[in-house]
């Protein structure tokens, strides 16, 4: 997301909700299809994409000093 304009700790924001949804997605697809390996998948990436989320809010407080 490089070069875009934002400040890296609203890109680190974004990119983390847009992980976040697609390891939801991923992880009730492989719910409904019973592929545990996508949902494993899903669920894995999910959870990385809250660590980058937050990742953005700690460098947004920061920014601020």
């Amino acid at each position: 997301m490089g070069g875009s304009g934002m400040k890296p700790s609203t890109e680190n924001q974004v990119a983390g909700k847009i992980h976040e949804v697609k390891g939801a997605i991923k992880e009730q697809a492989g719910r409904i299809a019973n592929d545990p390996n996508l949902e494993d998948e899903g669920t894995g990436e999910k959870i990385a994409g809250k660590v980058q989320k937050k990742i953005g809010q700690v460098q947004k407080v920061i920014e601020k000093f």
